[in-house]
């Protein structure tokens, strides 16, 4: 496709699709596309849901964007990701370490539910300063208000557009809930410091909530993600997971191309607000166009033997944060996330490999798995021993 050309119209999706490196950057930074957000329709079905959104920073453009990208990014500021960053680690640690019982105990277990999943949520938590019973919560919150991204098809879809809805006034109630409980009690979290302000000065409550819903859901669902897909591409590339066990400086740049081999979003939608182009690809005002981030990352103009994966890869523009005004603040916090995953992984499992094909998501917006079994290599009658991969497991799945 990018052979033929950097933009291809879509019928089916009912809009074009940038599948070049430079076409999806461009339209990423464009400032003549924006997210103009459309509230879900009926409207007054999807209240809680349109709220999350119309009050999201992802959501707005101009001057109403820059504002709150100024509130968040400078509470943001004020050491979040520094204060948290030995807690991650521990926390971490101490989830591999219950992992690598169970493998022991039970031979296998779910990298995926006991790990990926769980990590995020709970820095997340830690981060807005969440508690019980909401804490537990927010993970189901994110997996049933994130189904409204992909297509409304297929005969569950008007179930989940409920259960998304359902969920986002849950998580409202929730997060006003606890915005009135740190304006009486403040804390050592990001909530406190956005309703407090500063010099940018402050939020107002359904800025917060919107906010805070956009952390929990791009936070969550990528981390997960990317931890997801990460390891199962290190476990199909034995050579690039020794590399890793052996190579601990190695551990940022991993980071950064287990983001780039296999992106947990793949498709970005943005709007012309004026007749523009993309790549040469007339856009007339009001027509949506999408980036292909998959697409965008195996292009070989942006990225040297771009379907090989090496970790060490140091150019690697990867579009997995976003570009221009969008990129995401919170990149230093996911960033810390994985490599404190993947950092305990190669400590306390370095004979790491597959237990069994992991299954897909059946989605197209968000790529990731429903769950990733993993166990130990073995040598014979050394329980805890450590066997070098054999050939079969480079191909294994």
């Amino acid at each position: 496709m990018r052979a033929a050309g950097p933009v291809h119209d879509h019928p089916l999706l009912g809009m074009p699709v940038a599948v070049s490196h430079t076409a999806c950057s461009q339209l990423l930074r464009g400032r003549d596309l924006g997210r103009i957000w459309a509230d879900a329709q009926p409207a007054d079905e999807f209240g809680a849901f349109n709220l999350l959104h119309r009050n999201s920073l992802l959501e707005r453009e101009g001057e109403p964007h820059d504002r709150l990208r100024r509130l968040v990014a400078g509470a943001f500021a004020r050491g979040h990701v520094a204060r948290l960053g030995p807690w991650v680690r521990e926390l971490a640690d101490r989830m591999v370490a219950d992992l690598a019982r169970r493998v022991d105990d039970e031979g296998s277990a779910d990298l995926l539910g006991d790990v990926a999943a769980v990590l995020p949520v709970e820095v997340i938590a830690e981060l807005l300063g969440v508690e019980e019973p909401a804490r537990s919560r927010l993970r189901g919150w994110s997996n049933a208000i994130v189904t409204m991204y992909e297509p409304a098809t297929g005969p569950d879809a008007d179930a989940r557009r409920a259960g998304a809805e359902r969920a986002s006034a849950e998580f409202v109630d929730a997060l006003r809930e606890l915005a009135g409980h740190r304006r009486r009690h403040p804390g050592d979290d990001l909530v406190t410091d956005l309703l407090a302000g500063g010099e940018e000065g402050r939020v107002d409550e359904d800025e917060l909530v919107g906010t805070a819903a956009l952390l929990l859901m791009a936070g969550h669902e990528a981390t997960v993600n990317v931890l997801g897909n990460g390891v199962l591409a290190l476990l199909r590339h034995p050579d690039q997971w020794e590399r890793l066990v052996g190579e601990p400086d190695v551990l940022d740049t991993a980071v950064e191309e287990l983001i780039r081999y296999d992106p947990p979003l793949q498709l970005f939608e943005r709007t012309a607000v004026v007749d523009t182009e993309v790549a040469g690809h007339p856009v007339p005002a009001g027509t949506k166009i999408a980036a292909l981030l998959g697409a965008a990352a195996r292009d070989p103009a942006a990225v040297d033997r771009p379907d090989e994966l090496d970790i060490g890869r140091t150019r690697n523009p990867h579009l997995g944060f976003g570009a221009g005004v969008h990129y995401c603040l919170g990149a230093p916090l996911a960033r810390l996330e994985v490599a404190a995953a993947l950092d305990a992984l190669r400590r306390r499992l370095p004979d790491l490999r597959l237990a069994a094909e992991p299954p897909r998501r059946p989605d197209f917006v968000m790529r990731g798995l429903t769950e990733l079994r993993v166990t130990r290599w073995r040598t014979p009658g050394s329980p805890g021993g450590r066997a070098r991969p054999g050939p079969a497991s480079a191909s294994s799945g």
